[in-house]
């Protein structure tokens, strides 16, 4: 093992320790949390040659560093100009950082989380079990120019640097992002809201955070306005309040707060709407559940298979010891 020191040298509006979240916490009334776009985040520790769940960087609107030592890293997250000492590397892909040579990733466009993994074990306060962020309970987590973050490494550099692994990517279109939604119990209580949902635009405003993400667009609520028992809900969930707008709760979610909840986002739709910012329009289809779990069995399936290539590429270059 070697010790890395990585100089944060540019940070976006805000950059945080990351990785998928807590465990069996919400019984403690704290959520899960963890990385908006939890698909970006586990394939950008794949890429590295990290777990899933190890801990990793997601930054909005950009990040740089330096490293002391060569490092193994990937970017992954929206469409971003990523560069190793002002030369473009591509993203969704292993890179080599060499030491003493600055990593940026800005101009993030269509989305706005970027996730950056270096191979290894970045040294990042828990609380729970979990690097991740909740200033709620006071762990902020975040990230500024001039901190220095310490890695246990075992990279010691490649044979042949260049490979190419089935990276499953993350489709961000230009126009109206498709969500995926399984109708939920609570949409009987509003007559018409299934189809009004399908027909509808809605776009994500400037009020929406890591609770969830706030739409305008048209919305139907109950006619006697009777308020259900608050209960737990699925991240994803679609809960339509009091005011007009429609609310997509995200990882740090709670409970109902007594609003109708008439959907569910469909896991393999979960990363758009991690990456979904103010100003992105959406636009919701209907699905059984059925397809919802026939599209997470094939995403899992598409993960695994990078699993097994990285691995084998990354053993055939050798992460020398």
């Amino acid at each position: 093992m070697t010790t890395v020191a990585l100089e944060i040298t540019g940070t976006g509006w805000l950059t945080t320790f990351q990785d998928l979240g807590r465990r069996d916490t919400e019984r403690l009334g704290v959520p899960t949390g963890g990385a908006a776009d939890q698909h970006s985040a586990v394939v950008a520790n794949v890429l590295a040659g990290n777990p899933r769940g190890a801990t990793l960087l997601e930054s909005l609107g950009g990040l740089a560093f330096v490293p002391d030592h060569d490092v193994l890293v990937a970017v992954t997250g929206a469409p971003a100009r990523v560069t190793v000492g002002g030369a473009p590397v591509g993203g969704w892909s292993p890179v080599v950082v060499p030491a003493g040579t600055e990593l940026r990733v800005d101009d993030v466009r269509l989305g706005c989380r970027s996730y950056l993994a270096v191979h290894g074990v970045l040294g990042a306060d828990t609380f729970l079990g979990s690097a991740a962020p909740d200033a709620r309970m006071g762990f902020g987590q975040v990230l500024t120019a001039g901190t220095r973050v310490l890695l246990e490494t075992e990279f010691r550099g490649f044979a042949q640097p260049v490979f190419r692994l089935p990276v499953p990517t993350l489709a961000l279109d230009k126009g109206p992002w498709r969500i995926d939604v399984v109708e939920n119990h609570g949409s009987t209580a509003i007559p018409g809201i299934r189809e009004l949902i399908a027909e509808s635009s809605y776009v994500v405003t400037g009020r929406s955070d890591h609770v969830g993400l706030r739409l305008a667009g048209p919305v139907r609520h109950p006619a006697d306005q009777t308020e259900i028992v608050s209960h737990g809900v699925p991240i994803g969930a679609l809960e339509i309040p009091h005011a007009d707008e429609l609310i997509v709760l995200g990882r740090y979610r709670s409970l109902t707060a007594g609003y109708p909840i008439v959907g569910v986002a469909a896991r393999t739709s979960l990363p758009l709407l991690g990456q979904a910012g103010p100003g992105r329009e959406l636009r919701f289809r209907w699905i059984d559940r059925e397809t919802a779990v026939r599209q997470a069995v094939q995403r899992e399936a598409d993960l695994r298979t990078l699993e097994r290539a990285a691995a084998g590429a990354l053993a055939r270059n050798k992460l020398r010891t």
